[in-house]
């Protein structure tokens, strides 16, 4: 991008003609750099942060379609977990009573599950389990065989896609998930490097890159994303962005934090719903052709505000529960795409966009 001015424009006219001829250019196949996107930052007030917002739905519009993305997922082993994320009501390193302990979920339970997810309109279903990941596992353990077999299962009895979130794994590992059918994986970065240590001590943020770059070797879209409100600056959450597009991502998981009980995070206050659109913004300008998702909090955050999120750069969403929290009934998402003449479907990845 050429040389900013130290200021933003002084009044809405003006700030409006900056910011969509910052959009053309988005559009045309430039990329922001990161003081352009700190820049992005400075927008301040209800009206010019809409103004924000409808720059980003223009772009989105252009690079992306009118196609929401709609997935489900499913917590198939819960609770006492090794690591100790400080958002994470199921980590054993918290007092937390905001979930549940239990062992894998058979195939049978989990395959049920997909099939109501597709009947509720989702076009993929991700298989989530806690723990540092199977590269981990006890030499005899077999969860990580149970988990393939049962995406094998699903690829055979549905029409649903299956993927996996099930921590780190080894080139191998992910060779074999794409062998049986897996064709995205979720391993969020949560937050910028910077500011990881913060959140998370028990593995590195280094440790997330690598399994990513294993996913991607494998021929894995990569589903990573972080979580918004966790205490992090305005340069933390572009740094998050940048690090995203750096590694080519597919699909960014924006989560709004809820904060649980007994957690770290306990008393850490809500995003304001302003805030998040803002943050929605600047990450479409960041990452034009990304499916970038509502994730979890996003009930609890925007609530009435839902709606402008999928008008700020949004275009794919969660739906049904989240994995220690519930989510609102899929036909209350339904209705609201189509209230905004938006289509529940599989959005296209970047680079498969031709408008």
């Amino acid at each position: 991008m050429n040389k900013l001015n130290t200021d933003l424009p002084s009044n809405k006219e003006l700030l409006k003609e900056w910011l969509d001829h910052l959009a053309e250019r988005i559009v045309a196949g430039e990329l922001i750099d990161r003081p352009t996107a700190v820049f992005l930052t400075q927008i301040e007030g209800e009206e010019n942060i809409l103004l924000l917002c409808a720059a980003a739905d223009r772009v989105r519009q252009a690079c992306c379609g009118n196609t929401v993305d709609l997935c489900s997922i499913i917590n198939v082993k819960s609770g006492n977990c090794s690591e100790n994320c400080g958002f994470c009501s199921q980590s054993a390193h918290h007092q937390s009573n905001d979930s549940p302990i239990y062992g894998l979920k058979s195939s049978e339970e989990i395959v049920t599950q997909a099939k109501a997810a597709e009947a509720a309109g989702a076009k993929r279903f991700c298989l989530v389990s806690q723990g540092r990941g199977p590269k981990y596992s006890s030499p005899k353990s077999t969860e990580f065989e149970q988990i393939l077999a049962t995406v094998k299962q699903i690829i055979v009895e549905t029409n649903i896609k299956p993927c996996c979130a099930l921590g780190e794994v080894t080139p191998e590992q992910a060779q074999a998930l794409k062998e049986a059918g897996v064709t995205r994986y979720n391993h969020n970065l949560e937050a910028s490097e910077s500011f990881f240590p913060n959140i998370v001590t028990t593995h590195s943020w280094r440790d997330r890159v690598a399994t990513i770059k294993n996913l991607k070797a494998a021929g894995i879209q990569a589903c990573t994303g972080g979580i918004m409100g966790l205490g992090e600056s305005w340069e933390d959450r572009i740094d998050l962005a940048l690090a995203l597009r750096e590694l080519a991502v597919e699909s960014v998981p924006l989560n709004l934090l809820n904060p649980r009980d007994g957690t770290p995070l306990n008393n850490q206050p809500r995003l304001d719903p302003y805030e998040a659109l803002k943050a929605i913004a600047i990450f479409r300008l960041i990452l034009p052709e990304q499916i970038l998702r509502y994730a979890g909090g996003r009930e609890a955050v925007m609530g009435e505000l839902q709606e402008m999120g999928l008008k700020a750069g949004i275009n794919a969403m969660l739906v049904g529960h989240y994995l220690t929290t519930m989510g609102q009934p899929p036909e209350q998402d339904q209705a609201m795409l189509e209230n905004l003449g938006l289509i529940g479907g599989e959005a296209p990845i970047p680079g498969e966009w031709c408008p």
